[in-house]
């Protein structure tokens, strides 16, 4: 009987009733969507924060080498379904002897990379076989490097050249480079005579332009240097190329500053002859460095089970990051863990401050619907204060008034609530594909939590209409006034 009253009551002020429906199940959609999407935030931020590449570094704590069996007793430490991926590195510093350059290079497992720094952007392919490399896009410039060319890279532990007018000498052979048009190098390699001067000169003018500082290799070109002593000036034979005159200055000043190299790879440096299939673009230092696999680092340094760094990424808050460091330490295992605090600090803030955001809009949403629902029942208790100054003539208690208000007002709540809830998790998939790309997981407890909520804000927008109706006078009323 008195859930008859209430929807008969409803269902005769069916404007004014859909006005607070309708603003209890935008509220309850408001709710239910940023709560689910409160809850789902650190997933969906921890995957986008990935992007930004490692947030825990594996380094060695001692004076030995890192190695890889004591990376993977680190590694151990961190749950299996947590570990995005972590990439082993190691440096050395390679030659290209053709140009008298020197270059750092990184061996390391391409596929961990993808998984650990998905921000490297590769033109053409990653190395997928032995002798292919990924070089920096720097780098590529200024060697003028292209996909599918082919380089010499010399790994020596220790390296000099040496250079200048002391090496200038007869019968010595001459490597040196110096910066052509566009920043490319231009690379020179010149043999001299018993006499001193230049018996044979090879340039290397890949990095310059086609049809015109590249026809610096031509023997057109080159010849014209054949029989001059050192250092060479424009003049007495030599003309530049038309026009291409940067190159031609460069290639002048390759052969002035040439030098010999002390230690060639006749005298026990390793050699491989390396394929170029990438392009590395990140805007970073890496864009300076070559990249090869690890097997390759190893053929190249003769050196195996030596790392210099472990790049993880991990899919855990600070707090449990932190913890997995701690553990690491105890281990004593010659192996010590740090955060990357830029990435780690960053998240947990933009975390902290997305979640604040959330929970204030939620908190003024609701308050809305609160005022909204109250106004709408207090209109309809102005329009029934004649119908409740009769009842109340007729010996009804205010607290049949209450209850009935109270009872509309809860029964508006849930229909609300149950309405939103469905309308909230659509809501919250939108946003979520709309900003992180990815969908998420309906919860079942939200259901009855939004209901609850919507019939607490519901009763609490009633409590004023409530006294407003209890405090009619019957006399007053039906009196007219």
């Amino acid at each position: 009987m008195f859930l008859r009253m209430i929807t008969a009551s409803l269902l005769r002020r069916r404007s004014r009733m859909l006005v607070a429906l309708l603003s209890i199940g935008i509220g309850a959609t408001i709710l239910s969507g940023l709560v689910t999407i409160y809850y789902d935030v650190p997933r969906q931020m921890g995957a986008q924060f990935r992007n930004y590449g490692a947030n825990m570094l594996l380094m060695s704590s001692g004076e030995e080498a890192l190695t890889q069996q004591a990376a993977e007793q680190a590694l151990s430490v961190i749950p299996a379904e947590e570990l995005v991926g972590a990439s082993a590195y190691r440096y050395v510093t390679v030659q290209l002897v053709k140009r008298q350059l020197s270059f750092v290079a990184a061996g390391t497992d391409f596929e961990q990379v993808q998984a650990t720094s998905p921000y490297f952007m590769v033109d053409g392919s990653w190395p997928s076989g032995n002798r292919e490399i990924l070089v920096g896009k720097q780098a590529a410039e200024s060697l003028g490097l292209r996909l599918g060319n082919v380089i010499q890279l010399t790994y020596k532990p220790e390296t000099a050249v040496s250079a200048g007018a002391e090496d200038q000498v007869a019968g010595a052979t001459l490597i040196g480079s110096a910066e052509g048009f566009g920043g490319g190098l231009v690379g020179v390699t010149v043999t001299l005579d018993d006499e001193a001067r230049i018996a044979s000169l090879t340039v290397d003018a890949s990095s310059q332009t086609e049809g015109y500082g590249l026809d610096a290799q031509e023997e057109a070109f080159t010849r014209q240097f054949i029989g001059q002593s050192l250092p060479v000036a424009y003049g007495d034979g030599i003309d530049a190329l038309s026009g291409a005159t940067l190159t031609s200055q460069a290639v002048i000043d390759a052969i002035n500053s040439a030098g010999r190299s002390d230690s060639g790879v006749a005298s026990g440096g390793n050699s491989l002859n390396m394929t170029v299939v990438g392009i590395l673009d990140t805007g970073g230092e890496e864009e300076n460095y070559i990249f090869m696999s690890m097997a390759d680092m190893v053929a190249l340094t003769g050196e195996a089970d030596r790392l210099d760094v472990v790049e993880m990424s991990v899919s855990a808050t600070s707090e449990e990051l932190q913890a997995y460091v701690d553990a690491i330490a105890e281990m004593d295992i010659g192996v010590g863990a740090r955060l990357v605090k830029r990435v780690t600090k960053s998240e947990t803030a933009v975390l902290a401050k997305l979640q604040a955001l959330v929970c204030l809009v939620t908190v003024v949403v609701l308050l809305l619907t609160m005022i909204c629902v109250s106004t709408t029942m207090m209109a309809v208790v102005t329009e029934r204060r004649r119908e409740i100054g009769l009842r109340k003539a007729l010996g009804a208690s205010d607290g049949s008034i209450r209850a009935e208000f109270l009872g509309e007002g809860m029964f508006l709540g849930s229909l609300g609530g149950l309405l939103g809830s469905a309308l909230g998790f659509g809501f919250a998939q939108l946003i979520s594909v709309q900003v992180f790309e990815s969908s998420i997981t309906f919860q079942p407890l939200l259901l009855p939590v939004t209901v609850i909520v919507s019939m607490t804000i519901s009763a609490l927008s009633c409590l004023l209409p409530i006294r407003s109706a209890v405090a009619i006078d019957p006399a007053l009323v039906l009196k007219g006034e």
